[in-house]
């Protein structure tokens, strides 16, 4: 019996006795518990919507993409904005200045929302966003800016994200604290509910727990635990569990292992019914589960990414079987900065194939009655249900995210996904096996400096022509629901917007409440060590490991300590998958590593380095904006601590990085570098830099999560 890719046993071979006591066996699409679809003839009917998240620079630049995009045979929409205004900051406030319009298009009022849907029929096309932090102004801008094109609230369709519990377990754009933020998803979903039918209020991520490290069994877990809480607070407003579910949807990541999505899928529709059921709801439309897929980014390659193209369409194949309503496709190049023109013509093109070509959409789920595929949705079914249990015997989602349980999890996940990679045990063709030569395909950049400074001058303008009484007493009175807890949230938004408030202005306001969360970081030390074998049991050790522990080892006995390394993310970049893996994997090679905390200035993590004393310095870049960020940062450290070795990691297109190197960066580590290779380097240059330890500065604790979790 093989464990699959994810640790789910699989057989070999399956027989007609695998099914023996499967109650949804003879169910049918379309029909509770909706394992096989929630439409009768599924694709036969209408093939799922081809909707590629996209969004870069300013409204302009993306509304072009957006209407090439359905020109091309897109189905609909799904917006990517900037780090700032996840995090509600306008695009002229300091400390977002380095990330506008690199991981997202920048939206700052009603004026930009107006030109990003320019000559897009919003009436026919449905808009899906992905917004959680700062929900409140960038939805509120979305329903003013569709109203002033003339298109009524009933007639506008589509999906905000409005998942804010994933934002506290892994993607971190989170502006306020679980409690408030939980008030704002409620009044959403409430309030759209009732005023815009056709438009769902929440989108339950289950996507970003796998790109962080989870497995599709605990990505599938924690997305249903949250789901479940969700419904829990809106029940406890008084509305129907049947009056609100219909506009719940779900947001699932698709990954390499092709039997097992598929089983996932069909499990959660599954899942959903039951929890809905138990919750009190009776309509079909209320328990069946509808979901948007994403094929995997973190399964993307820098190293050879025209392979990618065939990761991606495997996925997206799985995504269908599995029965999505709407799907993106990756572009093979995202490992190694936006997409290309051509690589996202091919991703969208993707699906063309398979919805015109391929014959897919003729059968509604065909893998009904297989024995392995049976047998399979039914294992996912009951590990998923273990796992709910575990976190409810926890106290609930919310209890098992504050004690570090849910971090850990996926943590652990992560680390022990990077060992496999790193000693080969997981393939990965052309990057761990049959490695070919390096790759240096263009790629599209973006301006971020002039995105910045034309958004500013635009606020300005905004700022210039607006009544500045009526945005008051708008603001004010979103200060003061927040305060007392009365008036629908979503709906003072949409008065403030109508006055021209900007996002950052709206979340300011919410902001005299409710103040900026914050959260510390931690890792799981000693998972990848195990993982690759513990260092000084070399018979379970695979040698470049044990080799890099041993280096790392030698020069420890030469410091009279540990090597210090602080391990950083600089701006608005939340993504910090690759920051905790390293930091764990370091700290198990034998190196004392802090993580620190997000959204730091350069000038905060230079000032950190000196009073911690660190031998190295690691940071982290996945949203674009190295190079504003990474050149203050050396400056920084200069006039306070010369002569530290400086390390970056993350998605650093060849051209920046060879300008970084030039600029006293010692090294850059793309997606796919074996943790061993990033130990030994900065082995390499601690010792070549670091005095022995007879010093008096002393290093924060390292962070780490402890095993007890």
């Amino acid at each position: 019996m093989s464990n699959g890719h994810h640790g789910v046993p699989r057989r070999a071979v399956y027989t007609a006795a695998d099914l023996d006591g499967i109650a949804h066996l003879g169910t049918l699409p379309g029909e509770a518990p909706f394992v096989r679809g929630v439409h009768r003839t599924m694709y036969a009917g209408k093939p799922w919507t081809i909707r590629q998240y996209a969004g870069f620079a300013d409204a302009t630049a993306s509304n072009l993409a957006y209407r090439t995009a359905l020109a091309q045979g897109a189905q609909g929409l799904s917006v990517a904005f900037d780090l700032p205004t996840h995090r509600g900051y306008d695009s002229d406030h300091p400390l977002a200045q380095a990330d506008v319009g690199m991981a997202g298009v920048a939206v700052d009022s009603v004026e930009d929302m107006k030109r990003l849907f320019a000559g897009i029929p919003l009436e026919r096309v449905s808009v899906s966003m992905t917004m959680s932090g700062a929900v409140l102004p960038v939805l509120a801008a979305f329903l003013v800016a569709g109203e002033e094109s003339g298109v009524p609230l009933a007639q506008l369709s589509g999906t905000i994200q409005n998942d804010i519990l994933k934002e506290y377990m892994v993607r971190n754009a989170w502006i306020f604290a679980p409690a408030p933020s939980m008030r704002i998803a409620g009044d959403v979903v409430a309030w759209l509910a009732r005023h815009v039918p056709r438009f769902n209020g929440m989108s339950i991520s289950g996507y970003h727990f796998q790109e962080a490290g989870a497995d599709p069994v605990l990505e599938l877990a924690l997305a249903l635990a949250n789901g479940q809480a969700y419904v829990e607070a809106i029940r406890a407003r008084g509305i129907g569990v049947d009056e609100f579910c219909g506009t719940l949807s779900f947001f699932f990541g698709v990954g390499k292992d092709f039997y097992l999505e598929i089983a996932k899928l069909r499990a959660a529709r599954l899942l959903w019914w039951e929890i809905i059921q138990a919750a009190g709801g009776t309509s079909a439309r209320a328990g069946a589960l509808r979901t948007h897929c994403q094929t995997s980014g973190w399964s993307l390659t820098a190293r050879q990414p025209l392979n990618n193209v065939v990761r991606t369409t495997v996925e997206a194949m799985a995504a269908v079987f599995g029965g999505t309503q709407s799907l993106h496709t990756n572009a093979y190049d995202e490992a190694l900065a936006l997409p290309g023109a051509d690589a996202a013509r091919l991703a969208r093109d993707t699906q063309l194939i398979l919805q015109r070509e391929m014959g897919l959409c003729e059968v509604a789920d065909p893998w009904a009655g297989s024995y392995m595929m049976e047998s399979l949705t039914d294992d996912v079914a009951r590990r998923v249900r273990a796992l709910m249990a575990e976190i409810a015997a926890r106290g609930g989602v919310l209890a098992a995210l504050e004690s570090g349980w849910v971090h850990a999890m996926i943590a652990r996940g992560a680390a022990r996904t990077q060992a496999r990679i790193d000693s080969g045990e997981q393939a990965i063709i052309g990057v761990n096996q049959f490695r070919g030569p390096d790759e240096e395909p263009a790629c599209f950049m973006v301006d971020g400096r002039a995105v910045q400074a034309a958004q500013a001058q635009r606020l300005a303008v905004l700022k210039q022509a607006r009544d500045p009484a009526a945005l008051q007493r708008a603001l004010a009175a979103l200060t003061a629901a927040a305060r007392d807890g009365g008036g629908n949230l979503l709906a003072l938004a949409i008065e403030a917007m109508r006055c021209r408030a900007t996002v950052g202005e709206c979340t300011a306001a919410l902001e005299q409440v409710w103040p900026r969360h914050r959260a510390s970081p931690v890792f799981a030390a000693g998972e990848y060590g195990s993982a690759r074998g513990n260092a000084g049991n070399a018979g379970n050790t695979d040698a470049a490991w044990e080799q890099a522990c041993a280096r790392v080892r030698a020069l420890a006995a030469g410091l009279g300590r540990a090597p210090r390394v602080l391990i950083a993310k600089l701006g608005l970049d939340g993504h910090d998958r690759g920051a905790k893996a390293v930091a764990a994997a370091l700290s198990d090679a034998g190196f004392a590593v802090t993580l620190g905390p997000l959204f730091q200035q350069p000038e905060d993590v230079a000032a950190e380095a000196a009073r911690g004393g660190y031998d190295a310095i690691g940071i982290s870049t996945l949203a674009g904006a190295h190079l504003a960020l990474l050149p203050r940062f050396l400056r920084a450290l200069a006039q306070r601590q010369p002569g530290t070795p400086v390390f970056a990691g993350g998605i650093v297109p060849d051209a920046d990085a060879r300008l970084l190197l030039g600029l006293g960066v010692r090294g850059l580590f793309g997606p796919g570098t074996p943790m061993e290779a990033i130990a030994v380097r900065i082995a390499d240059a601690v010792a070549e830099t670091a005095a022995p330890a007879a010093d008096t500065k002393h290093a924060a604790p390292p962070r780490v999560l402890h095993e007890s979790l």
